[in-house]
């Protein structure tokens, strides 16, 4: 979460104009992930360097603001689909330092800490001896010492709240997170499930399984709606499963990603057939009885579809309630 610090001395020039934006609004101090940044004034330059990161700022309506975007996981929201044709890809996947530098940003930011690596777009004290402040998730800190130990719909919001304050559009920052609280209100009360049920969330691979374990976005999920994640004891976000062990568990409930990559078992149905036909998998009470629910790959990690996550588990576990009584 950024920590409004005190102010500095007022950059002379002009703030940009904006929708929502404050004519020579003050400059922010904040603390990302343990690196000091000044944003000197609302920035007009900024680079997403990945699809969460490019969503929440579209979802401000900093569409305008942005010089460039990366790193398209999914298919954009259909809400944002017009504003993101606005804006210039860069590279496919994360862009090189040397193509962030030469958009000349005044701002980057990105909600995983891969994009800042020396073969991406270089790392963020860098960017910053250049004058331009590299932002990171609270959720993905470089130094995971300092990383928030358990992904919240508090600590997302907070994050929606220090992009729009920083650039200078915090009242349509609380607008969306009002928004989002009150989706999320509504499907914890229509979706919760019995105490006992558990959700086992395959998110890739087939010879190697990688489920959630503790701490990310499926373990506060299920919580949230009352159910239990299959590999809660698990001590890493996304470890790597085996088959036997998933069987010896025999979750009740398999949330599938949905991912567009095209790898092996990437996208939702390709895991579904994969289940079916694997003898280990093909007797789980949950492929036997078709209890699945599909996300898109994205909302299982922090951004502004998390909210959608939730959404989507809590309908599937109100479908499927008849069948796990």
């Amino acid at each position: 979460m950024v920590a409004l610090g005190g102010l500095v001395a007022c950059d002379e020039s002009p703030a940009p104009e904006a929708a929502g934006v404050t004519a020579g609004a003050s400059p922010v101090v904040v603390s990302s992930c343990g690196l000091p940044l000044t944003v000197a004034a609302p920035p007009s330059r900024a680079v997403a360097l990945e699809q969460n990161a490019t969503e929440i700022m579209l979802t401000l309506g900093l569409a305008d603001r942005m010089i460039g975007t990366s790193y398209q996981t999914d298919p954009v929201l259909p809400e944002l689909r017009a504003d993101y044709d606005r804006v210039p890809v860069l590279a496919k996947l994360y862009p090189s330092r040397e193509a962030v530098r030469a958009a000349n940003p005044d701002f980057v930011y990105s909600t995983y800490s891969s994009a800042y690596a020396p073969d991406a777009a270089g790392e963020r004290k860098e960017l910053g001896a250049l004058g331009v402040p590299a932002y990171l998730s609270a959720f993905a800190c470089e130094d995971q010492a300092i990383a928030r130990d358990e992904v919240t719909f508090d600590g997302i919001f907070a994050e929606i709240r220090d992009i729009a304050t920083i650039f200078g559009v915090a009242a349509k920052g609380d607008r969306v997170v009002a928004g989002q609280q009150a989706r999320l209100d509504a499907a914890k009360r229509t979706g919760t499930a019995a105490p006992d049920t558990s959700l086992l969330w395959y998110y890739s691979g087939t010879s190697t399984p990688y489920v959630a374990g503790h701490g990310g976005l499926p373990d506060t999920i299920s919580s949230l709606l009352g159910a239990t994640n299959a590999f809660t004891d698990a001590k890493q976000k996304w470890p790597a499963g085996n088959w036997e062990e998933i069987a010896q568990r025999n979750p009740d409930v398999i949330v599938l990603a949905d991912l567009t990559r095209g790898g092996d078992g990437d996208s939702a149905q390709s895991k579904i057939d994969f289940l079916r036909k694997n003898p280990v998998t093909a007797k789980l009470d949950a492929v036997v009885n078709g209890r699945f629910i599909t996300v898109s790959g994205s909302s299982m990690d922090p951004s502004i579809r998390s909210v959608g996550a939730l959404e989507q588990v809590s309908a599937g576990l109100h479908t499927l309630a008849p069948n796990l009584r």
